[in-house]
């Protein structure tokens, strides 16, 4: 047993590495951007990347490597099932929708008379999003038919940059005002707009399609399930920010009298579509009842780390340490074992 890992600094291969240390488990460090990265893992029998969506070299060729090694046989994380609609909320849409999954109602277009012809006819406020971007990026409530128009002209003009530059110093002065971020980090935050980050830069602008989601009211926060291999969850509420609507990104966790519904619904989502790890982001209509706003394989841990226990497949809770990395690679040793 050997085990190659794509190593980022601040990502899941922090832990990844710790494990094999302490476990005697034999790995190597490679680097996936190497020409020969294939040949680099021809002696090992699994390869782990938690690969990103703000590097744009991981978003280049990190599913293409994987995919690839894992038609020949080598077991990866995340596989084909689990990573090959990561940070698309478009490609979430039709995953879910196939299944029957509780998504929040979305609606997408390809044709701008067609989503003109919508937006004249819909209730007020929407949900616009791109279908990339984490932790509140590219998202915005739409509150009239006129600004809808505004955003469809753009989607089928000339387009959404992925980096929103007044966005990205709106948050971190947001942050700074809640005491969340620093003076120097609102400055930061200012030099964005006139210096865009490297992966800004190569990334191609979005056009030609345009999404909405409801706008789904009385959400005081959303519910952050992770589940891992189908067999552990762990969940953790996000409140909204102050005078917003959108909770991913906030930093505001709580982990009390979490809907044991919405743990229900993530197993049985994860399970149908056969995940190693998914985090759903959740919230409850005006029932009560769970609905989806998206998936990702991928998560930040500085809430999720926090929580007090977690459930196994059979709802019964356990006090105790959330220890996600581990459970990625221990399911993974057992697949080669078998």
């Amino acid at each position: 047993m050997k085990i190659a890992i794509h190593h980022r600094e601040n990502s899941f291969s922090d832990k990844w590495i710790k494990y094999c240390e302490i476990n005697n488990i034999d790995y190597k460090i490679v680097n996936a951007f190497d020409n020969n990265i294939i040949a680099q893992i021809q002696d090992c029998d699994v390869f782990m990347w938690h690969h990103h969506h703000s590097e744009f070299k991981d978003v280049l060729i990190a599913k293409k490597i994987l995919y690839s090694l894992e038609h020949a046989g080598i077991k990866v994380f995340p596989d084909f099932k689990t990573g090959w609609h990561f940070d698309d909320k478009v490609a979430q849409k039709y995953l879910l929708e196939a299944i029957d999954a509780p998504l929040v109602p979305s609606y997408v277009f390809y044709d701008k008379q067609r989503a003109l012809d919508w937006a004249k006819q819909t209730e007020y406020p929407k949900v616009f999003k791109l279908k990339g971007g984490a932790g509140a990026a590219n998202v915005k409530l739409v509150k009239s038919y006129s600004q809808a128009i505004s955003l469809i002209n753009k989607a089928f003009g000339r387009g959404f940059a992925q980096f929103d530059r007044i966005g990205y110093f709106n948050e971190r002065l947001s942050k700074y005002k809640k005491g969340k971020d620093t003076l120097l980090g609102v400055l930061k935050g200012f030099a964005r707009i006139f210096i865009i980050p490297e992966f800004a830069k190569y990334q191609p602008v979005e056009k030609g399609y345009i999404y909405f989601q409801e706008f789904i009211p009385n959400n005081d926060f959303d519910t952050r399930v992770v589940i891992i291999n189908g067999e552990v969850a762990a969940a953790e509420k996000r409140f909204v920010r102050k005078g917003d609507f959108r909770a991913s990104g906030s930093g505001l966790f709580d982990y009390e009298d979490i809907n044991i519904d919405l743990i229900k619904v993530a197993f049985d989502v994860a399970y149908k579509l056969d995940l190693q790890s998914v985090a759903f982001d959740f919230i409850l209509d005006k029932n009560k009842k769970p609905l989806i706003i998206e998936i990702s394989y991928g998560f930040g841990v500085t809430g999720i780390n926090n929580v007090p226990g977690y459930w196994d497949s059979n709802l019964k809770w356990h006090e105790g340490e959330f220890n996600p990395q581990e459970w990625m690679i221990e399911n993974l040793i057992k697949k080669v074992a078998k």
